[in-house]
């Protein structure tokens, strides 16, 4: 029989109290408690995004096990000619396969993505199809069709053993065929009838119909099927039309769905009823699905006014769960700092200490130590670089409002070319200290919308913001930028960078103010700052739209930040009285388990 000591190499440790900091996977017991313990990693069950298609598209169908490996098909752009594009996920990105045999939307899908079926649909004029083939893995082949030809039905199972309920026919129809590898049979109707329902279920004897239409708006009926009948089971708690779903008829997801496309709730079913938990990042239409409730995919559909997407997300329930931890303070408690750097290689520099500082400390990972001072002393200033050895300060106020940039070398600071603009509160957006970019600002009188791009010699003003800002946070480089929050407001306002021009996107969840950010434009994190009041909340960027995560330990306005979204740190920062505390960011988080010796 293997043994603790026989595996590891070393016998479980007894201590008295906890270990400050436990390594993942360390076991120990504590003897104050009489408990066995351990550490473990934080998971919580979340969408993220995944490879978008290479054909947006609604009215889709799909196919597949799991949340990694899943068939596209069919569908239509809002307004277009049915397609017979067929896509393959593989976990990553979407590959153009063989298409159908003939072009269709509202089918509906079973099976995986090496086998699977594409049922009936339609196109327009009126069209409403019977047709049913078969995938193979590589081509599509037409096999024998439905009894009932129609579009935007349900269906579930494999590409032997299948089902296929409701639908428009018109009208709309409780029609249930059953799939046997070989024919098409009508079994017992759905008790009601419905068109674009989500449905769920792995062979033609377990299956799960919920929402749909009628009415317009959207219904929350359910059904499961037990291989002969039909039974009403529980309602989504969510009414809706144009929804999916994943899973079996006692462990199912639905997601999305409309009307409009502004629904993003997610419900699970258990058997007996539905709970709402995380909900999709893009609320949409006519979406389409592969999975289970453990591993799913959601993608393509439409949002409004009819926009056709390409966007995956995908559905994970152990998703790595970041946290904050407390480590060594700063040596100079102040505010209104900038940083720079990585979570073992991070640069603190300038802020106010309850008067202006040029003091600068470099971070290992562990601890932070006092290095030599700017030239010039200032707060509400900017920063960018990619470790304690190479940064750029910028802007901010010395009094008075400073144009001045200074560079840090790794033991000394020069100065080098000014702005063109004096500004404090700008916001710095670069990963090193030779392309930078400073957004934004204020000139002591107004909220500069001004943008200047910084080559390692000088500032250069580029495409300004949509609006005039300051106390901004931001993430990315000088060609994929992102910048959030600030004020007048404060703001949730979000907007992103190309190289050339910024455009708005998805607002963060809180509005807020004089927060920190770090990360990249795909992956960025925004954290603190102020509503008011001083706000610990933390929220993730994920290319598309922020979710909110872990909270800071402290609520914290001001501060500096530096790293990424998997390994970030905040330091110094005002909570009321100027603080020197830090914190890092890690993905994932860990925490303390016991284990019932009783």
């Amino acid at each position: 029989m293997a043994t603790y000591l026989g595996t590891h190499g070393s016998r479980i440790q007894n201590y008295t109290t906890d270990p400050d900091n436990p390594n993942t996977g360390e076991v120990w017991y504590n003897d104050t408690s009489n408990a066995l313990k351990f550490q473990f990693p934080n998971t919580i069950a979340a969408w993220s995004t995944g490879g978008n298609l290479n054909t947006a598209r609604e009215n889709l169908g799909g196919a597949g096990a799991s949340g990694t490996a899943a068939l596209a098909f069919g569908g239509a752009p809002p307004g277009n000619p049915a397609l017979a594009v067929t896509e393959s996920y593989n976990g990553s990105n979407w590959t153009e396969v063989n298409d159908l045999n003939d072009g269709r939307y509202g089918l509906a899908g079973a099976g995986t993505f090496t086998a699977a079926l594409a049922i009936a649909g339609g196109e327009d004029p009126g069209v409403y199809k019977t047709v049913n083939e078969n995938w193979n893995g590589t081509n599509w082949t037409e096999v024998n069709n439905l009894n009932t030809g129609r579009r935007y039905l349900g269906g579930s199972g494999t590409s032997t053993s299948a089902l296929a309920y409701g639908g428009n026919a018109p009208p709309f129809t409780a029609d249930t065929e059953i799939w046997n590898g070989t024919n098409w049979t009508e079994v017992n109707n759905l008790n009601t009838a419905r068109a674009n329902l989500a449905s769920a279920g792995n062979s033609s004897t377990n299956a799960l119909a919920a929402g749909g239409e009628p009415p317009p708006s959207g219904t929350g009926a359910t059904e499961t099927w037990n291989g002969t009948n039909w039974t009403e089971v529980a309602d989504l708690n969510t009414a809706r039309q144009s929804v999916t779903g994943v899973g079996t008829n006692t462990a199912a997801l639905a997601f999305g769905g409309g009307p409009g496309g502004s629904v993003k709730a997610n419900e699970q079913w258990n058997g007996s009823s539905w709970t709402e938990i995380a909900d999709l990042s893009t609320g949409r239409i006519a979406l389409k699905s592969s999975g289970t409730t453990a591993s799913a995919l959601a993608f393509g559909g439409a949002t409004p006014p009819g926009a056709a997407q390409s966007a995956t997300e995908e559905w994970n329930i152990s998703t790595p769960l970041g946290g904050w931890s407390t480590e060594n303070s700063l040596n100079t408690a102040r505010h209104e700092l900038a940083g720079a750097g990585t979570q073992t290689s991070a640069l603190a520099f300038g802020g106010n200490t309850g008067s202006f500082t040029g003091a600068t400390e470099k971070y290992n990972g562990t601890s932070w130590t006092s290095v030599n001072s700017m030239n010039t002393a200032r707060d509400l200033l900017s920063g960018t670089g990619a470790s304690n050895t190479a940064a750029l300060a910028f802007a901010g106020n010395t009094p008075p409002i400073s144009a001045l940039t200074e560079n840090w070398n790794g033991t000394n600071w020069t100065e080098v070319g000014d702005l063109n603009t004096a500004a404090s509160a700008r916001t710095g957006v670069g990963a090193t200290n030779t392309a930078a970019l400073a957004v934004g600002g204020s000139d002591g009188s107004s909220n500069l919308a001004s943008n200047e791009i910084w080559n390692g010699s000088n500032w250069t003003e580029v495409g300004d913001l949509n609006g005039g800002k300051r106390f901004m946070a931001g993430a990315g480089t000088t060609t994929a930028g992102l910048v959030f929050g600030g004020s007048p407001g404060p703001t949730a306002n979000t907007e992103s960078w190309n190289g050339s021009a910024w455009t708005e996107v998805n607002n963060l969840n809180t509005a807020r103010n004089q927060l920190a950010g770090l990360g990249t434009q795909p992956s960025a994190l925004a954290f603190g700052g102020e509503g008011p009041p001083n706000l610990a909340i933390t929220e993730l960027w994920n290319g598309s739209s922020w979710s909110e995560q872990s909270d800071l330990n402290a609520a914290i306005r001001f501060q500096g930040g530096a790293g990424t979204t998997t390994a970030g740190l905040s330091f110094g920062g005002d909570n009321g009285p100027v603080t020197a505390a830090t914190e890092s960011w890690n993905v994932p988080s860990t925490v303390t388990k016991s284990v019932d010796t009783d």
